[in-house]
């Protein structure tokens, strides 16, 4: 199952830049979706890979709880932004705009191009999840970022070219230092023979030389944690999400960034069972609130709306990383945070997308009264609002209350005073732009042609949002099962 989980998208994007036409290549990118996600819940399915005993050598690539969770969100993400890739290329190539997503011309970036790499970055996520031994971890993590370089430079023009040397750069040194991590990670399990591989690191984690161990910890959260989007490593996140075309800044932060924090995961799970919990929880509970604060400060200013969305996605990666070092219930909301994120901002990030081709412009200031123009448009950006910032009810404000409640369980006041002020700050400053853009009054503007929403774009929106609303109403036993699994797999106190 894990090899036809890796082959299948790898093979189809190697197909992808054979075929000449772009519906049939629209519809492979479609099926190989559909066809890794089946594969996805049959590896669910079937449970995890059986522990290592250390008789044999570790598989590589296997799947633990935690593994299959993060592979099941990527997959869900991934399906959703083929959906609605296919009508949203088809409506870019016949309708560009000034400065739409549609600001590319197809001569200079051929369709194969896009569509190949977006299913190679598939494979990569999806090795991301299955890996099992830190060093493919890392390589597979490295790919992530080459793969989607291609995408995010898809507009050819010099904002989009700028925001990809940013990310290439600023993320190709967090992988630099990842790799710093792992050399000192494999040094500190010299004496044992550990090595890279995760279940003998974790077998033999008390032996470990523990300021080799925690200066590994510190260098493979600094590099995946740039990945992450973590502050002060955030920089190239919000360029590169505004630049890029609406499926690729759902999938950045729908998937990408889950992939740098089950990296951090990973080192975690191992300083815990080293004994070097409390080294490893403070630090990611330090840069947890540093990056709430941040995006909490830098969302008072946007003008753009998709930096404003960028900026949501940081505060989002702080929540995660405070459950995760905070551990218990909060853990356990991290994880409920990451599923629910995922969904509620890729279903975000496609409305921009929608938004972006009835007005033209991603300036905040020049869109108003989207209601009147676009009202289902209108609609699903202003419950897309309301679920992303933890309005009950939703899986993100179960997630958001699990962080806040353990923050009190154990007594750090001061901090769950300052985690509801940037949450209150965040809620306002995206309050500020929403509510205008979706009631303000609107004037009509020259040359301005009638809008016809594409329903079938909008069907995996208001399908994402429903799940995240639906998360927090009602959790079925098999995700709860699955999560308290995956919390295990993630260094649960």
């Amino acid at each position: 199952m894990t090899n036809a989980l890796l082959l299948l998208p790898l093979g189809a994007g190697l197909l992808a830049f054979l075929i000449r036409n772009d519906g049939t290549r629209r519809l492979l990118l479609l099926y190989t979706a559909a066809g890794h996600f089946l594969l996805a819940l049959l590896a669910l399915y079937e449970g995890p890979s059986p522990v290592c005993s250390g008789s044999q050598p570790a598989p590589w690539f296997a799947y633990d709880a935690l593994g299959l969770y993060f592979l099941v969100i990527t997959s869900l993400v991934f399906l959703g932004a083929a959906f609605f890739a296919v009508k949203y290329l088809a409506s870019e190539k016949r309708d560009p705009g000034e400065d739409s997503e549609a600001g590319f011309i197809f001569n200079n970036a051929p369709e194969a191009v896009f569509t190949g790499c977006l299913l190679f970055f598939l494979a990569a996520m999806t090795a991301v999840t299955a890996s099992r031994h830190l060093g493919m971890l890392w390589a597979a993590v490295e790919a992530t970022t080459l793969l989607s370089a291609p995408l995010i430079y898809f507009h050819r023009h010099k904002r989009s070219l700028e925001a990809t040397w940013k990310y290439l750069l600023i993320c190709s040194v967090g992988i630099a230092l990842a790799l710093m991590g792992n050399l000192f990670l494999g040094a500190a399990g010299l004496k044992s023979g550990a090595g890279l591989e995760l279940d003998t690191l974790l077998l033999n984690a008390p032996s470990l030389a523990k300021p080799l161990l925690k200066a590994a910890f510190l260098f493979i959260f600094v590099g995946y944690g740039t990945k992450m989007g973590l502050a002060p490593f955030h920089t190239w996140l919000p360029d590169a999400h505004s630049e890029s075309p609406a499926v690729v800044s759902a999938l950045l932060s729908g998937a990408l960034l889950n992939c740098a924090f089950l990296g951090i995961l990973r080192a975690h799970n191992i300083c815990v069972a080293a004994g070097l919990a409390d080294f490893s929880a403070g630090i990611l509970v330090l840069f947890g609130l540093l990056s709430i604060i941040t995006a909490a400060l830098f969302m008072l200013g946007q003008r753009d709306y998709k930096r404003m969305l960028a900026y949501s996605s940081i505060e989002h990666m702080g929540i995660l990383a405070l459950g995760a070092g905070l551990g218990g219930g909060a853990l356990f909301g991290a994880l409920l945070g990451a599923l629910s994120h995922s969904l509620a901002k890729a279903g975000l990030f496609f409305t921009s997308g929608l938004v972006l081709m009835a007005e033209k412009t991603k300036r905040i200031a020049d869109v108003k009264g989207l209601w009147r123009r676009a009202p289902r448009t209108a609609l699903l950006w202003l419950a897309g609002f309301f679920l992303i910032t933890g309005t009950p009810p939703s899986g993100i404000f179960l997630a958001k209350f699990l962080v806040l409640r353990r923050l009190v369980e154990l007594g750090h006041y001061w901090l769950a005073v300052i985690y509801l002020f940037a949450l209150g700050v965040l809620f306002t400053g995206m309050a500020r732009v929403f509510i205008p853009m979706t009631f303000g009054e609107r004037e009509g503007k020259e040359g301005e042609k009638p809008f016809t929403e594409p329903a079938d774009m909008m069907l995996p929106i208001a399908a994402f949002f429903v799940c995240v609303i639906l998360a927090g109403l009602f959790l079925p036993g098999w995700l709860q099962r699955l999560i308290n699994a995956a919390a295990g797999n993630a260094g649960a106190l």
